[in-house]
């Protein structure tokens, strides 16, 4: 997928990028398809044309579904087929999913449609396209897939906006599916023969939400650097265990990556330069020493989740696929299970282990941050402790969520539940592995702000001691939003304020280059 003029992307089926990627998340531009797409699916729906016609018995073509396979489904009634097969199937609940992942669910089963092994016509991708560019966003419930059989649900109330039938979101605003379609001058699609099929098999829901947990992650492990490297100068910590020879002879990459990146966020200190002769400590808490063999590891899972999730957004997922034949006969229909979504749970619970990591670390930092006899810091970072209780309690909130993101950090694919009387017995839980990622990096970036607000207070209270070049700009961004903390006050709203930052990645902006290796 290439980027284009006017804020277009042109997407080339199977060829897309991680930042091509990042950027459908993060914004809402239009969308076009490479023109050589459009003969290779023509091509793959003449296929399923000439196999209705040849009349055999072809699953999801002229069959029922799952264990009603073995039911033949006269050629009068395959419109209806699939149409009941979308509205039977449309059985979500729970909140509905995000914009951002919408777009990168429509994104990615226009892709896996446009690799020209769905059978569905150029009717059909193009009617996603033209939902996207409208800005018509399918509503979406984010509960009731098992990850197998691909998306079922999910993906089916993304197909009824197609149909005309349910709710669509346009610019957040709720709207009958039908009025959004009329209004933007796009006409209701009638499914054909295995189109239904095509659009509702396959991982895109699961990967959609798993891409958005690793672009949070992302985002969290960069804020966990820069705060931890704020909160080694707030308790004038040693810049000596990322010395790079150290991480060298162990030889594990995001550890060398990670120790790199601490070394520059903290050079050139002179809250560290103050400390250096005289100074009675030996070696520092491990969640201050021990950061990039930590982050390192974070960065090697969330590495590994990357590379399988960029895989799974360029595939196709659905079932049955059509394969032409290499002598010209009639092409193949052959059934496999590539809607089985394992490679993205397995994923999806490592980036929860990665996610939950960063905040654990993080909030030891806090911890000892808070403990003046660790620090050396004002007890609870605040004047007057007794009369403010200071950070006391943004403690015990930072702690809760960490506690609540072990709950949540238990792999979701070690679970399975049959369904379809047994025809569908494992099933990977990836949706569920995916959708938690959102909780758990709201919370990781609570915590993570609240250790920025920590740490940023402990700097001021060296001052007139600056910290390094890289962590002053940091500093000096919070206290546009959040003043120093002299006696207490109303404090939700600044962890709030924090917690944006993180999200918003904020913090690694004014040092954006030391992180640019991290982002394929």
């Amino acid at each position: 997928m290439t980027q284009a003029k006017h804020n277009t992307l042109t997407l080339l089926p199977g060829k897309m990028s991680l930042s091509e990627l990042r950027a459908v998340w993060a914004s809402d531009g239009k969308l076009a398809l490479a023109a050589e797409a459009y003969p290779v699916i023509e091509a793959s729906a003449a296929a399923v044309q000439a196999i209705v016609a040849k009349g055999d018995a072809a699953y999801g073509i002229n069959t029922g579904f799952g264990l009603l396979a073995k039911t033949r489904i006269p050629d009068e009634k395959l419109e209806q087929l699939q149409r009941n097969l979308i509205l039977s199937h449309s059985v979500g609940t729970g909140a509905l999913v995000s914009d951002a992942v919408v777009r990168l669910i429509l994104l990615m089963k226009i892709g896996s449609l446009a690799r020209g092994f769905s059978g569905v016509r150029p009717l059909i991708v193009d009617t996603l396209i033209a939902l996207y560019n409208a800005g018509i966003m399918p509503a979406i419930p984010a509960k009731g897939s098992v990850g197998a059989s691909g998306d079922l649900a999910p993906l089916s109330h993304m197909t009824l906006a197609m149909l005309g039938v349910g709710e669509v979101r346009v610019n957040g605003e709720l709207l009958q599916a039908s009025d959004a379609l009329k209004a933007a001058g796009i006409a209701p699609v009638v499914l054909a023969a295995k189109e239904g099929l095509a659009l509702i098999n396959g991982t895109q829901v699961s990967t959609a939400l798993a891409l958005h947990g690793l672009f949070m992650a992302e985002r969290l492990l960069e804020a966990g650097m820069v705060t931890g490297a704020l909160s080694i100068d707030a308790a004038k910590g040693s810049d000596s265990p990322f010395d790079a020879r150290v991480h060298e002879v162990r030889g594990q990459p995001g550890q060398i990556a990670a120790a790199a990146i601490y070394r520059e966020l903290v050079s050139d200190s002179a809250i560290r330069a103050s400390h250096l002769v005289g100074d009675e400590r030996v070696q520092d808490p491990y969640c201050l020493r021990c950061q990039p063999q930590v982050m390192g590891a974070c960065m090697d899972l969330i590495g590994n989740a990357a590379r399988t999730l960029l895989i799974e957004a360029n595939a196709v997922t659905d079932n049955p696929l059509i394969f032409p034949d290499a002598a010209g006969g009639l092409a193949q229909i052959v059934s496999g299970g590539n809607f089985h979504a394992e490679p993205v749970a397995f994923a999806a619970d490592t980036l929860a282990l990665a996610i939950a990591e960063i905040g654990s670390i993080s909030e030891r930092r806090i911890a000892l941050l808070i403990d003046a006899t660790l620090s050396g810091l004002p007890p609870f970072l605040v004047r007057d402790p007794g009369v403010n209780s200071g950070f006391m309690i943004a403690h015990v909130t930072a702690a809760a969520l960490a506690s609540e993101n072990k709950s949540l950090a238990h792999p979701a694919s070690v679970d399975s539940i049959p369904t379809s009387a047994n025809q569908e017995d494992h099933v990977s839980m990836a949706t569920f592995a995916a959708r938690r990622l959102d909780d758990m990096a709201h919370n990781t970036a609570v915590i993570v702000g609240i250790e920025l607000l920590a740490a940023a207070q402990g700097i001021d209270f060296h001052r007139p001691l600056k910290t390094s070049p890289q962590l002053e700009h940091v500093h000096a961004q919070l206290r546009k939003d959040v003043p120093f903390f002299d006696a207490d006050r109303f404090f939700a709203p600044d962890i709030e304020a924090a917690k944006q930052m993180v999200l918003k990645g904020e913090l690694s902006a004014s040092c954006k280059s030391l992180f640019t290796p991290l982002h394929p």
